[in-house]
């Protein structure tokens, strides 16, 4: 009688164990989203890269609340409007979460198969996509609540059952539909592969919770079963929210940086992730650029060494976008013109990083050119920001230029070519020359007065005899 009690009004042993289980889960889940942000300092985008996820957290909590608050995991008394079942067995359990987690998932497809398959953005924002393929969750919702088919344990009976699980099957197969589209891209970070893996292990845990779900709802009169069927509805519910949220996004270089610890490097640029020759790298043998004020600075900037001066100069002025988006654009280019997949990845990088309003390193470009960039047909195309690197550049000139030659950076730039001039010639004369000792100058030597006024005393002695 008491398993019974429980099985009718919830707190039972296992429903207890079921709640620990998926916190756990949960609690997991939300460590793999804060964690890239908090220990290693991923930058946040400001589009849907980083709201998308937010929605797929919120979602995954909604679903597994509304489970234990909808299928007496807990022992309490409806008596107040907000415990009602249609609030959480329908609204929060149904559109806001399994609902609105497919959704998220759905979008992220469908961004990857425009960018990546037809090759340029995607004509409808992920803020105006998401509501639309929300929308028969909705509708579903508002009939349930207008038909009004609950029992006061919040369950339904066979015929309500079957359509409702029925619009479950629908966007798993919308889902499978997407990857299915993108299968033959070659994508740089595995993202299909993720995926795929993904899919089959969230369309097995679906497949288990609807057993369970189907014998909760329909087998009521039975205790041991409500019990059983609850507990593997919970913590499947849980498993599948966590796995949803680990296969792989639309933000790749988010991934290599901070979810996949098994890669033994980490990457802190897009061209480093992707492979570009010599992205972020300054060669001990670059080099020492002939320095002529007087020639382009687009030409002067295509040397590592003055663009990273330069840089570094501008960034001093608090105006240094224009020449890291100069430096992208640059590694950009060195990716061949045959390899759209990855000329998309850092094109799409780019835009979110520099070009899209309000992105984190906006740069200063007229509204034509932008348009331009958003609006293009062809993500891979070689001369995607021509436009904007003339306009930027014309800007620079400008500005930061006139004041470069006058500054710090520039007379420190100056003397380390002399430096490292003088040195080749050296070498070259025999001289046995060490970087050691030379990379010291006497004036930042700590012991140089003591090294010195020590070799003049030993010297005076040595000569007094």
């Amino acid at each position: 009688m008491a398993g019974s009690g429980c099985a009718v009004k919830g707190g039972c042993p296992t429903d207890y164990i079921a709640i620990a289980i998926a916190s756990l889960l949960f609690i997991l889940l939300l460590a793999r989203f804060i964690l890239p942000f908090v220990v290693h300092k991923v930058p946040r985008t400001k589009g849907s890269g980083f709201w998308i996820p937010v929605i797929q957290v919120f979602a995954s909590f909604n679903l597994l609340l509304s489970l234990v608050l909808s299928d007496n995991f807990l022992k309490f008394q409806r008596r107040r409007w907000w415990q009602s079942c249609y609030i959480w067995g329908v609204w929060i359990e149904g559109p806001l979460g399994f609902g609105l987690l497919m959704s998220c998932r759905i979008a992220q497809a469908f961004q990857l198969y425009y960018i990546f398959v037809r090759k340029h953005l995607p004509p409808i924002r992920s803020y105006v996509f998401l509501p639309l393929v929300l929308m028969p969750w909705l509708i579903a919702a508002t009939f349930i609540q207008v038909m009004r088919p609950l029992n006061d344990r919040c369950h339904m009976r066979v015929h309500w059952i079957i359509p409702f699980l029925l619009l479950h099957v629908v966007y798993v197969a919308s889902l499978v539909g997407f990857m299915a589209a993108i299968r033959h891209i070659e994508f740089r970070f595995d993202e299909l592969r993720d995926l795929w893996q993904g899919i089959i292990v969230s369309a097995s845990s679906i497949g288990l919770w609807v057993f369970a779900y189907l014998l909760n709802e329909i087998h009521d009169d039975i205790s041991w079963l409500q019990v059983a069927s609850r507990f593997l509805l919970l913590v499947m519910g849980g498993i599948l929210v966590v796995v949803f949220f680990s296969i792989s996004s639309s933000e790749p270089l988010l991934s290599q940086i901070s979810l996949r610890k098994r890669e033994p490097k980490e990457f802190e640029t897009m061209g480093q992730a992707l492979g570009i020759p010599d992205s972020g790298l300054l060669l001990r043998r670059e080099p020492t650029p002939v320095i002529d004020p007087n020639e382009p600075l687009d030409k002067l900037l295509l040397n590592k060494k003055f663009r990273q001066s330069f840089m570094a100069f501008a960034d001093s002025c608090l105006a240094g976008e224009s020449v890291h988006f100069f430096e992208e654009v640059h590694e950009h280019g060195k990716i061949p013109v045959d390899d759209h997949v990855r000329r998309i990845y850092m094109a799409r990088h780019i835009i979110e990083k520099y070009i899209v309003a309000g992105a984190s390193m906006e740069v200063n470009i007229s509204h034509r050119t932008r348009q331009e960039i958003l609006t293009t047909s062809n993500l891979a195309h070689p001369n995607l920001f021509n436009n904007a690197i003339n306009e930027l550049m014309q800007l620079v000139k400008m500005n930061l230029a006139k004041d470069y030659w006058s500054s710090m950076f520039f007379i420190k730039l100056k003397e380390e070519a002399s430096m490292r001039a003088t040195g080749h010639e050296l070498e070259q004369m025999g001289w046995n020359f060490s970087p050691r000792w030379s990379s010291v100058h006497c004036a930042d030597d700590p012991f140089h007065d003591e090294q010195f006024s020590k070799g003049s005393e030993h010297s005076s002695h040595d000569l007094d005899p």
